[in-house]
């Protein structure tokens, strides 16, 4: 499913056209992206939880040529699903 059937779901359950559906969508990911930026937690109940995670700096290695390359420590984004969204994508359809 990509952004389009997305918007094309909202916009027909909850009868309203597609370019209110869009920016439904947009600010929910606008407000996301924003909380997760200050380092913020967002919680959805029963959906799961979206957080900011740090990564320590670490040696890699190129593949190609073998050489160790330092890899910066960063901040991450990190999804988790909560239990009702496990329970429903274990049991299936």
């Amino acid at each position: 499913m990509n952004k389009a059937d997305l918007v094309d779901r909202i916009a027909e359950a909850c009868s309203i056209s597609k370019t209110q559906a869009s920016t439904a969508i947009d600010t929910t990911v606008d407000s996301v992206t924003s909380a997760l930026r200050k380092g913020d937690r967002v919680a959805l109940i029963g959906f799961g939880t979206f957080s900011v995670s740090q990564r320590k700096a670490r040696n890699g290695r190129n593949p190609q040529t073998g050489a160790t390359i330092k890899i910066a420590a960063r901040k991450v984004a990190k999804f988790t699903p909560g239990n009702e969204l496990k329970k429903v994508v274990n049991r299936g359809k």
